[in-house]
């Protein structure tokens, strides 16, 4: 297949530009939505990388949407009722961003990150191997490298400033953050998500290893699932078919590159290495094929 032209970061004219995340652009449109635009800029070790992933901010956006509306029984989500065209009236631009911008609620984020591990591995599994405990939760002993935990667990995190690091906290430590009731409904929500999701994931030949969810508040006060959904960039897909207790499995998300970083003398901070375009490639490949067995009936 032709390889799609790639975004490394979107230049509109015609909103204000209010931020640039790890992924998406933010631009403003009224005192109730924002456009969300997906780049093909990828993160690794919460560093950018100078290189894009040809498409994936459009396979990251369909999966996202895919998600958004499989879960909305649960809670609701800041995608808003507004064709693109109404908010980016010039052809120019909507073509610049088309399948990968989404007009949103604006809603008040959360400041942390919601972790959902249903498998032991990345940095539970070396909290684990230290103390017995991730993020404070005691599990059993004996576990092995990505072994599936009894049940899922909420591990949440503090969310860095791009470039920096995110910190994995203790549930009380969110209480302080969000208040004892808003604390507990984030992590009721995180666990049904998931489990949800990891049910339906299997189905199609995925283990969903873990993931990671963000919120945000209207006026109101109503919790509403933001950012982005279940996707290869928020998430660690396994093939079931390849999946093996006790070593670290193939996904089909940046694992792969993180893998190459990991091979270099890199000291994981910025500016970050180039990457070869064969492994750009390959990472790219892996994100359209969990997005063809997540979303294909």
């Amino acid at each position: 297949m032709d390889t799609p032209v790639a975004l490394y970061q979107s230049t509109l004219t015609s909103l204000p530009l209010l931020a640039r995340g790890k992924v998406r652009d933010i631009y403003g449109i009224d005192d109730h939505h924002l456009l969300m635009v997906a780049s093909d800029r990828l993160s690794a070790f919460d560093v950018i990388l100078p290189d894009p992933i040809p498409g994936k901010g459009r396979v990251l956006t369909r999966i996202s949407n895919f998600w958004f509306a499989k879960l909305s029984h649960i809670i609701p989500n800041h995608l808003a009722d507004i064709p693109l065209a109404q908010v980016l009236p010039d052809a120019d631009e909507r073509a610049q961003v088309a399948g990968r911008a989404v007009v949103v609620k604006k809603l008040n984020a959360l400041p942390v990150e919601a972790i959902v591990r249903g498998y032991l591995l990345g940095s539970g599994w070396q909290d684990y191997q230290k103390t017995g405990t991730v993020s404070g939760i005691v599990l059993p002993e004996g576990l092995q490298q990505a072994q599936q935990l009894p049940e899922p667990i909420y591990t949440p995190s503090t969310k860095a400033a791009t470039g920096g690091h995110d910190e994995n906290i203790r549930f009380e430590q969110s209480v302080t953050l969000l208040g004892a009731a808003l604390a507990a409904q984030v992590r009721t929500a995180s666990i049904r998500l998931y489990s949800e999701a990891a049910a339906y994931a299997l189905e199609r030949g995925i283990l969903i290893a873990d993931t990671k969810f963000e919120f945000g508040t209207d006026a109101q006060g109503v919790l509403y699932l933001i950012d982005e959904a279940l996707t290869p960039d928020s998430s660690r897909f396994w093939p079931a078919d390849r999946y093996q207790v006790g070593t670290s499995p193939p996904s089909f998300d940046k694992q792969y590159v993180r893998d190459y970083l990991e091979s270099l003398d890199w000291n994981k901070t910025a500016p970050a290495p180039t990457l070869p375009p064969e492994v750009a490639e390959f990472c790219a490949a892996q994100y359209r094929e969990a997005e063809q067995r997540l979303t294909q009936s």
